[in-house]
């Protein structure tokens, strides 16, 4: 009988490698007639599923370190590529599992996360069907949206196989190597000269002033501020690593190192989030020696970023906006936005015309990822709940809010499990403060646009919902004079 069951096995799962196959003959069939050179890439997707299938921890490992380097190559679609090869990869290993019968690891958050992902396609289906507030012709924008987000939910399945195969410290440890790419670059575009630079790495590849494009970093991330959450997300990981550590020099040296990067970016919203993480984090222990390390670490955050001409002159006009000038009014705001090149201005005038917009259709929206389409301005929303509102409606707005609110309900959720495991809670602790500061940066920035960062973020919540307990875990140590 337990022959026959194996013999079954193998059978289904030879057939699933002879449907594969063929599939990937018409395609390097159909590649081939056009471009003789396309004739690698299936080599490569045949490679890959490969390495994949064969050494799993690895490959799910190196294809996570390796996400921070792509997004240079973003005019290549090369991102969008690895985010639906990856999501291919996690459905591959599940039908194989499933022909198997090995067991698929999920918690029950993943299916409020499939849940709420699945509901998101409700937009994706009406717009064609006339439903929204546009018609059928941003469909393709729709698809590209609700795939992005599809992927983060592979991500935190594939996560999830590691389960009980590798430690959590393990795993997080070996997230450090995704900086690797992204520091060299953002090294190379501080203290090399422009021309010794490829054209897309150089800083002046981005669409801004002179004196921004000069000043700013990037790495291999696309824009500044996408770097700096990035950075911060990592700032954090840090900090936990100093805590759960009884070596803990070279993670203090790592910790300057990206405090010393992440001022680089000159990303003002990103340094209040910085802020609200190192309010959060000092808060619930304050004492002497946590209020000093806080200080120490904001107070040089601030020095560094007055230090730049750029810097001081991005705090200079904040003088300039309703917010500091009580004698310039929001309408003068909007209206001076179109001349004076402040980038606050222009976002109380990107917020008004948004909102102004969802109330041409205040149920549904217009649909995933129309924000840009919407204003005069031909830009991001550059505030995440308003381009929920606008883009999803009442309904999608509220959806919205429910899945942020899921998030904060399952880290304090496991923390208060964890309560016999110093380390897992802490380090719940530690994503709970950098969520905190990703809602604020949500207020005034597109956040929910930064892909490499959510992407490292489902990974990480994946892990923290793991048994830390479960192989043997013994490093519970509660150090850190900052970090708790």
């Amino acid at each position: 009988m337990l022959t026959n069951k194996r013999s079954s096995r193998y059978s289904h799962v030879g057939i699933l490698v002879g449907l594969a196959g063929i599939a990937i003959g018409i395609v390097t069939g159909f590649l081939v007639g056009v471009s003789p050179l396309l004739i690698g890439l299936p080599i490569f997707a045949v490679a890959v599923v490969v390495w994949f299938f064969g050494k799993f921890e690895q490959a799910v490992i190196g294809l996570l370190v390796l996400r921070s380097a792509l997004d240079t190559f973003s005019a290549q679609q090369i991102p969008s590529a690895f985010a639906v090869g990856l999501s291919g990869l996690a459905l591959l290993y599940v039908a194989v599992s499933l022909l198997t019968s090995q067991a698929i690891k999920v918690d029950r958050f993943w299916w409020f996360f499939a849940g709420w992902v699945a509901l998101q396609g409700m937009w994706v289906v009406l717009l064609p069907l006339g439903g929204l507030g546009l018609d059928g012709t941003y469909l393709l924008e729709g698809v590209r949206e609700w795939t992005r987000l599809f992927s983060w939910l592979m991500v935190y399945l594939l996560v999830m196989q590691l389960k009980g195969k590798l430690k959590p410290q393990t795993v997080i440890t070996a997230l450090f190597l995704s900086l690797v790419i992204p520091l060299i670059v953002s090294s190379m575009q501080m203290f090399l000269p422009p021309s010794l630079l490829p054209s897309f790495l150089a800083q002046g590849s981005v669409n801004t002033g002179e004196l921004e494009s000069a000043s700013r970093i990037r790495g291999t991330l696309g824009h500044p501020s996408t770097f700096a959450t990035f950075l911060l997300l990592f700032i954090a990981l840090t900090c936990w690593k100093i805590g759960n550590t009884p070596k803990r020099w070279p993670w203090l040296c790592l910790l300057g190192l990206l405090a010393f990067f992440f001022v680089s970016t000159k990303a003002l919203t990103m340094t209040a989030m910085l802020f609200v993480f190192v309010l959060v984090m000092i808060v619930p222990k304050l004492n002497l020696v946590n209020l000093i390390g806080g200080f120490l670490l904001l107070g040089l955050v601030i020095i560094l970023f007055v230090s730049t001409e750029f810097g001081r002159e991005r705090l200079g006009s904040l003088a300039d906006t309703p917010l500091l000038n009580p004698d310039i009014e929001i309408w003068r705001a909007i209206l001076l936005s179109w001349t004076d090149g402040n980038s606050f201005n222009w976002r109380i005038a990107q917020w008004h015309f948004m909102w102004e917009a969802w109330k041409n259709s205040p149920l549904l929206g217009y649909g995933l990822n129309t924000a840009s389409y919407l204003t005069v301005l031909k830009n991001e929303a550059h505030n995440d709940y308003l381009r929920a509102l606008a883009e999803g409606g009442i309904v999608g707005f509220t959806t919205f809010l429910i899945f942020l609110a899921a998030q904060v309900y399952r880290l304090v959720n496991l923390m208060s499990a964890a309560r016999n495991n110093r380390s897992q809670q802490n380090f719940c602790f530690i994503l709970l403060a950098v969520f905190t500061a990703i809602l604020l940066g949500m207020l005034t920035d597109n956040i929910w646009k930064h892909t490499t960062l959510l992407f490292y973020w489902w990974l990480s919540l994946a892990v923290a919902g793991w048994d830390w307990d479960e192989i043997g875990n013994s490093q519970q140590m509660d150090r850190s004079p900052l970090c708790h």
